[in-house]
């Protein structure tokens, strides 16, 4: 596969991944669950796509991105959550040799990062309970459902992204 057709590649399933993640986050968004103190975001069970892919990083961001951009979210919450999403997805790509840890780094960055921008941005008080509810939501979308994508996924998508350029290195 050359050079041309491997960024070709690449791309188009980070495309999807955040075409995904979009769709996911409007659906929440819709049932008036993806934004706010208390927050279960489906798309954020994709979290754990690092776990498989590269892809998944950038697809991830710019999934988050445009989501929080189309849903009408606050700047600063356009900006620290999908930076809080980019940090969640590198630190599980980090963590892919352990496929338990895979939802930590997502669940740990939103829970560290949103609660401040809900004071700050939306003034959403007090900021102890946003501790709490972001953290349970994370917990929800990226621990129970990402884990359960997880294993749902494992077996062909390890199988399909092994045949990638881009796959990780054993």
């Amino acid at each position: 596969m050359n050079k041309t057709h491997s960024s070709i590649l690449f791309l188009t399933q980070a495309a999807l991944i955040a075409a995904l993640y979009v769709v996911l986050t409007y659906l929440a968004n819709l049932l008036g669950i993806s934004s706010g103190a208390i927050q279960v975001r489906f798309s954020e069970a994709l979290t754990i796509l690092p776990y498989f892919t590269p892809t998944a990083i950038p697809g991830l961001f710019v999934g988050c991105l445009l989501s929080n951009l189309l849903t009408g979210a606050a700047i600063p919450d356009i900006v620290f959550g999908s930076l809080a999403t980019l940090i969640g997805a590198l630190l599980t790509a980090k963590l892919r040799k352990h496929k338990y840890l895979a939802p930590i780094p997502p669940i740990v960055a939103n829970a560290l990062i949103v609660p401040p921008v809900l004071l700050l941005a939306y003034g959403v008080r007090p900021l102890w309970l946003s501790y709490i509810t972001v953290t349970l939501g994370e917990i929800v979308s990226c621990g129970i459902l990402g884990m359960l994508l997880l294993f749902a996924l494992e077996k062909s998508m390890k199988k399909f992204f092994a045949q990638q350029p881009f796959a990780y290195k054993k």
